[in-house]
């Protein structure tokens, strides 16, 4: 092992190495010193360094960090595997705008744009939210400055007239003394903000906050050190009236709204969360000797052999070398039961295995399991942005301008026409409409709902690649639907063998299954499972070829054989009314028939049934039920699809139809004003799921149609796209109701802040509650879209 330690001459920076000691680094250039196994420097054993024994040899180490490390998995670090890892450093987090998207910056900041403090892309961070500690630490200050600044100015309400006790000119002086850290220090941020706002001319709710509270401490201090400033008719009892207190409180309340805010928009990673924790934090690795131990899931390798003992949670996504058990996918796929694994089935990181215990090999580590690209597009989905966003957007880009210009008429009208003190009432009422006008609310509206609903659709195995697939969904009428692996199981299984003539079903078989053997469709898949069972040998066909939407052709040795459905064997030259006698009977069974032709000469037919799966007639009554129109497009023959669609209740069937020609009926559809989901799972899927308003994929299916599709169903099963339509919908209710109570508030609000109850209540609107109101709305929102969290699916 020594010899494997010596060989790292060179110190590698793989994340490992926090914080060398000093004498480490100065002993580096020793040649004569031992290697740290992980980060690869040169240690000094005399200079107090952690060490770590291991197999009767001692390790020397330049941090904790890097024996810790090793003290977790020495095997992984002496084998050399360490060299080979992939993602041994994970990428520094980037942060983004919920409401601007486009920013994108390397750790936590404001964005330029609206001033809302960035999130992680990834959905959650590592560590501590750094700005909610800040603000919740400016919160309470603001707060201990606040409290005896209410009592100072209103205990005489109570009965503690303390200016009274103490004089007007040294209340003033206490006033001053209390507000400025608040204001200077506390509200910093507000102001950086703002001023960033004004800098780029993107104004927004932190100029409002900023034009606010600024214009009430400064006018304040001006009162208090130079009233001589101000006419005489502005005086109370000789002074002139500040509003210190407004501007604490105002901070302090602004203050609680953004801490409860930060504390609802972390609850919005909750689902992300909860994916990420379904990966264990180790694996038991099996070395080549068949010793076992628990390795750090970070440090597994592709080709690594790990042991599943019953219970535990799957580390990666693998194939079964050995042993049986039932593993529930539940939280992966939404499927309810447990699925039987043996030897060359796959299994998924994050579902959990049975009673059983397995042997698998790992074929997927790290950013490329199934888990972390499930969490990487909920991530995505949760920064797009809907259509609908875009109404806020631009009621947002003229409403702060207008705010200020309101707060400017009000300020204006009220020192020309209001009562004494005229001057005190202008700056109270303009205050309050800067502060209680704070768009916030607008542009949480629909941000926060796209970030729960899509939280929402992955505990339920829907995933949403973004917004706008959301909001198409809630929009959709027509349900286009395949039928095999999307109405089926995707399962079939060989039911019949008719040969011609002297041909043996063996020696069909044999024939289809070499032709068959380079083919990933089902149906190949039924036809050589017959053949293994019936232990038949075959050579794979040369010459091979895929027919889209007809069959398949190659050659045989001399022979030129075709396999595929009734139009293909027509198009070779085959009369088609004899091959219909035959296989009408099977297709009027539901069963899927293949013809097997040999140099141009139909010799056999193969039929195969797919059952259909035991939800699609529920899911199919309840689409019909949300008033969708469902239409069955399939190649496969009438006859068979229309048993498939009596038995189901599908009416409309468009039957022997290619993938392009799916596509030419998902485009005539829409020109009909229709709004059209095509559900599939298949690569001939892929062109309609592209063209569709909403393509869904089978979580199952192909990677094309995956690709190709807005919305993945990780069950493969319709009752998902039930649970789709359901979401879509509450999903855009929730943003309407977000943005009406938005505009309610902000239409509602601006005028009675204004003075517009004055003639009759004879009170204004003090800036203290409409900061009050300022928070609540933002609060509200963000727990009226957290209400997605628990839809009914």
């Amino acid at each position: 092992m020594q010899e494997i330690v010596q060989k790292r001459e060179a110190p590698r920076d793989d994340g490992a190495c926090c914080a060398a000691s000093e004498t480490a680094t100065q002993s580096a250039q020793d040649s004569d010193f031992p290697i740290d196994p992980v980060c690869g420097m040169r240690v000094d054993p005399e200079a107090g360094n952690p060490s770590f024994a291991y197999q009767d040899e001692t390790f020397h180490f330049c941090s904790q960090s890097c024996r810790d490390r090793f003290a977790d998995d020495p095997w992984f670090y002496l084998s050399g595997n360490a060299d080979l890892k992939r993602d041994a450093v994970a990428p520094d987090t980037q942060f983004t705008c919920p409401m601007h998207p486009e920013i994108v910056e390397d750790g936590p900041a404001a964005c330029p744009i609206c001033g809302m403090a960035l999130e992680p892309m990834g959905g959650v961070s590592e560590g501590p939210n750094e700005e909610l500690i800040d603000f919740s630490r400016r919160f309470w200050v603001s707060v201990a400055a606040a409290v005896p600044l209410i009592v100072l100015t209103m205990g005489a309400m109570v009965g503690l007239p303390i200016r009274t006790w103490i004089g007007e000119a040294l209340a003033l002086y206490i006033e001053a003394a209390l507000a400025t850290p608040v204001v200077l220090w506390a509200a910093a941020p507000f102001f950086v903000r703002g001023w960033q706002s004004v800098r780029t001319g993107n104004l927004n709710m932190w100029t409002l906050i900023m034009i606010g509270v600024g214009a009430a401490y400064a006018y304040s201090m001006v009162a208090t050190f130079a009233p001589g400033l101000f006419p005489a008719d502005l005086r109370v009892n000789d002074h002139v009236p500040v509003y210190f207190e407004a501007a604490v409180v105002i901070v302090a309340l602004v203050f609680l709204g953004q801490v409860l805010e930060l504390r609802a928009r972390e609850r919005t990673g909750d689902a992300i969360r909860a994916l990420l924790d379904l990966a264990p934090k180790t694996a038991r690795r099996i070395l080549p000797d068949g010793s076992e131990y628990d390795a750090p899931l970070e440090n597994v390798l592709v080709g690594d052999r790990l042991r599943l003992r019953p219970g535990e949670s799957v580390p990666v996504d693998g194939i079964v070398l050995d042993g049986t058990s039932a593993v529930d996918e539940s939280m992966v796929t939404g499927e309810p039961l447990p699925i039987e694994k043996g030897v060359g089935d796959k299994v998924t990181g994050g579902t959990v295995n049975g009673t059983g215990g397995l042997v698998i090999e790992a074929e997927w580590v790290g950013s490329e399991t199934m888990l972390a690209r499930i969490v990487d597009m909920v991530a995505s989905a949760q920064r797009s942005r809907a259509p609908i966003q875009a109404l806020a957007d631009r009621v947002a880009g003229i409403f702060v301008p207008t705010v200020v210009a309101v707060a400017v008429l009000a300020f204006a009208v009220w020192w020309a026409f209001g009562p004494e003190p005229a001057l005190g009432f202008a700056i109270v009422s303009a205050v309050s409409v800067l502060i209680i006008a704070c768009p916030c609310a607008l542009g949480l509206a629909t941000p926060m709902s796209i970030m729960t609903a899509t939280g929402r659709g992955a505990q339920a195995g829907i995933l949403i690649r973004d917004a706008e697939a959301l909001q198409r969904m809630a929009e959709v009428d027509t349900i286009v639907v395949d039928k095999t692996g999307t109405l089926t199981a995707g399962r079939p299984h060989l039911t019949d063998i008719v040969a011609f003539g002297s041909e043996t079903e063996d020696r069909i078989l044999e024939r289809a299954a070499a032709l068959e053997a380079g083919s990933e469709h089902p149906l190949a898949a039924a036809i050589l499972a017959a053949a293994d069972e019936r232990h038949l040998a075959f050579d794979t066909a040369t010459e091979f070829e895929a027919l889209a939407g007809k069959g398949i052709k190659g050659r045989i040795g001399d022979q030129a054989v075709a396999l595929g459905n009734t139009a293909m064997m027509v198009e070779m030259g085959a009369p088609e009314a004899p091959l219909a006698d035959r296989a009408d009977p099977l297709r009027r069974a539901g069963k899927t028939v293949m013809v097997l032709a040999v140099d141009g000469e139909p010799v056999g037919l193969l039929a195969v049934a797919d059952p259909v799966k035991e939800t699609t007639s529920a899911a199919l009554e309840s689409l019909r039920g949300r008033g969708l129109a469902v239409i069955m497009a399939t190649g496969d023959t009438e006859l068979t699809a229309r048993a498939i669609g009596a038995e189901l209740g599908i009416d409309d069937i468009r039957s022997g139809i290619l993938p392009a020609e799916k596509k030419a009926l998902v485009d005539a559809l829409q020109a009909e004003g229709r709004k059209v989901a095509m559900v599939g799972d298949g690569i001939n899927d892929a062109p309609a799921l592209a063209a569709a308003h909403v393509g869904i994929a089978m979580g199952a299916g192909a990677d094309v149609a995956v690709e190709s599709a807005g919305v993945t169903l990780l069950s493969g099963d319709l009752n998902g796209v039930v649970g789709a339509h359901r979401l879509a919908q509450a999903t855009i209710r929730n943003m309407w109701q977000n943005l009406g109570f938005a505009f309610v508030y902000n239409t509602a609000g601006i005028p009675i802040a204004a003075g517009i109850l004055y003639p009759l209540t004879g009170m204004l609107l003090s800036p203290m509650l409409a900061a009050a109101a300022m928070s609540l709305s933002s609060v509200s929102v963000i727990s009226n879209a957290l209400r997605l969290r628990s839809a009914n699916l």
